[in-house]
């Protein structure tokens, strides 16, 4: 893996970690816990959007992706946590 890449991973994930956090009303984690989020959250949007037959490309769609699995990981995380 390339070192832009890498840089690239990170910044979508923390991104996406925050837009998340925002989203779901200040669940955000800090830095570290925001990109964390965020990359965990693109693996899980990844996996939905391919089981619902979405397609997203580019940078622009890999963040719609990864917001969206954050999102997701987030309401998950918050009803376990009621429980």
């Amino acid at each position: 893996m390339q070192l832009e890449s890498l840089i690239i991973i990170l910044v979508i994930g923390a991104l996406a970690g925050w837009l998340a956090g925002n989203i779901m009303k200040g669940r955000g984690f800090g830095i570290i816990g925001n990109i964390i989020v965020g990359i965990v959250g693109a693996v899980l949007g990844g996996y939905l959007f391919n089981f619902l037959g979405i397609a997203a490309a580019g940078l622009i769609g890999a963040l719609i992706t990864a917001t969206v699995g954050a999102v997701v990981l987030l309401f998950v995380v918050g009803i376990i946590k009621k429980s």
